[in-house]
């Protein structure tokens, strides 16, 4: 049995008080909310932080305000079964809530949050295991150890980001709300992730994610496919947001592709954009923004299926994604 190591237990009230004690313990304190990913991690003894902070009481990050029109505002501790079933998010965003519908088991959408799955650790078949057989190998590069299995003469971690949310969020242009004793500031979800798996966020280690801010839906589309072993529970192997916007023509004024599960970071396709962009969104073009996140995807084995496959499904799962949009019924 893989239990957790002993650590203090802190439940604020405010964001302030949270964000002080957490700049007074420091680096050995981590913010949790419904710990889905933390609490593994900490029996994996991947993460062992000596004080654990719960976020979860905090009014201010379980609330949604606004709507498609002017932005919807969403706060970090927000259930994840709450995003599946806000009417709001449903009718302006529903990209939005039918990725978060294909995150785990509805038991764990009752306990996680959007702000741990657009946080999640990166993950990798080396790392991903227990304290045991991770000593077995010489441990990996992302924890106690010189090496990454994946590719041994890299010096870079490449486990892989592995949220649903991340590709969508990254796709459809949202903001994050961080906050800490020195301020707050906003990032795009575009510029909050890094290529790496080890420093795998633009965070500080002492800022709380307070919320998330999704843009006015303006007429765009947005759709998101995702690829696993099974129709439930699994991690993504790869996912594929699209973005897109049309004039009264029919033409894409601008477009975003963004692949998930495929590296460190999401991928944004420039080259799939620019293969939609001042274009009619017509299959002819949906098969060449295709081709052209085929060519980008550079999947390596480091998790579930075979990684030749899993960029052939890139071009499939693209397809599908775009020829979503494309149907007359797609709003958002």
């Amino acid at each position: 049995m893989m239990r957790l190591p002993k650590f203090n237990y802190r439940v604020p009230r405010t964001i302030a008080e949270a964000v002080k004690i957490i700049g007074d313990v420091g680096p050995e304190a981590q913010f949790v909310a419904g710990g889905t990913d933390l609490y593994p991690n900490m029996k994996r003894r991947q993460q062992t932080p000596r004080t654990v902070i719960s976020v979860m009481r905090l009014s201010e990050l379980n609330k949604i305000d606004g709507d498609g029109n002017g932005g919807l505002k969403i706060g970090a501790s927000v259930l994840l079964s709450d995003i599946v079933d806000h009417p709001i998010i449903k009718r302006d965003y529903p990209v939005v809530a039918s990725a978060a519908r294909t995150i785990s088991t509805p038991l764990l959408r009752n306990m996680g949050t959007i702000g741990g799955n657009l946080l999640l650790d990166t993950r990798c078949n080396y790392y991903d295991q227990n304290y045991e057989w991770r000593k077995a190998i010489n441990f990996c590069l992302k924890k106690d150890g010189d090496v990454c299995w994946v590719a041994p003469g890299s010096s870079k971690c490449w486990a892989v980001q592995s949220s649903d949310l991340v590709p969508v969020m990254v796709a459809i242009g949202a903001k994050f709300r961080l906050a800490s004793t020195l301020g707050e500031r906003t990032i795009d979800a575009a510029g909050f992730y890094n290529d790496d798996g080890i420093d795998y966020l633009k965070k500080r280690p002492d800022e709380l994610l307070v919320d998330i801010h999704l843009p006015p839906t303006n007429g765009w589309r947005a759709s998101y496919q995702k690829l696993r072993r099974r129709g439930a529970f699994d991690f993504p192997v790869l996912g594929v947001a699209a973005w897109v916007s049309l004039d009264n023509a029919g033409t894409v004024r601008d477009a975003r592709l963004v692949l998930g599960a495929v590296a460190p970071s999401p991928v944004q396709v420039k080259e799939a954009e620019q293969a939609l962009i001042g274009q009619t969104f017509d299959e002819e073009h949906i098969q060449a923004a295709a081709e052209a996140c085929y060519n980008k995807a550079r999947p390596l084995d480091n998790t579930d299926f075979v990684m030749n496959w899993r960029k052939q499904m890139t071009r499939e799962y693209t397809l599908r994604a775009l020829q979503e949009l494309a149907q007359p019924s797609q709003n958002t």
